[in-house]
């Protein structure tokens, strides 16, 4: 196990001047933003899914399936044509809606490294961010299907 160092008086200048030029975050305003983006986007699903319920004749427990493939469909299409990151720069963590965020993140890396092949370039990257998502989302729901066996 390494000592942390002490930092020198040179260093401690730095990080004096440095702090007082750091720009500072506006927390409350991108809380704010984070929130109300975030619920549009909610909004929008709430929306497709009473679209499919009354144009398609789907029930409320049927229509969650195509509401989520449509958002994920959207996000893909929006990182594709370069859309969500401008609109992810404005909302900042509104847009890490699970879904759509999650479909971001998948695509993002999925289009960053296409010219490294489809296999070790699309299909590894893209799983270097989702692998340890899906790892944690199937062992979650593992230890919940235990506890409400035990339980229930």
């Amino acid at each position: 196990m390494e000592k942390s160092k002490k930092p020198t008086p040179s260093q401690k200048a730095y990080q004096k001047i440095a702090s007082k030029h750091e720009i500072k975050r506006p927390v409350g305003i991108n809380c704010l933003k984070a929130f109300i983006i975030g619920g549009l986007v909610c909004t929008l699903g709430q929306l497709i899914s009473n679209g499919y319920i009354y144009f398609f004749d789907f029930t409320d427990k049927t229509a969650g399936d195509p509401t989520v493939a449509t958002l994920i469909f959207l996000a893909c299409l929006f990182t594709g044509l370069g859309i969500y990151d401008k609109f992810g720069q404005f909302a900042g963590a509104g847009t890490a809606v699970p879904v759509t965020g999650f479909a971001n993140a998948m695509a993002s890396a999925a289009i960053e490294h296409r010219t490294e092949g489809f296999v070790l370039g699309v299909a590894a990257n893209m799983f270097k961010l989702a692998g340890s998502v899906i790892v944690f989302g199937v062992f979650s729901a593992f230890i919940i299907a235990i506890i409400k066996t035990l339980l229930f």
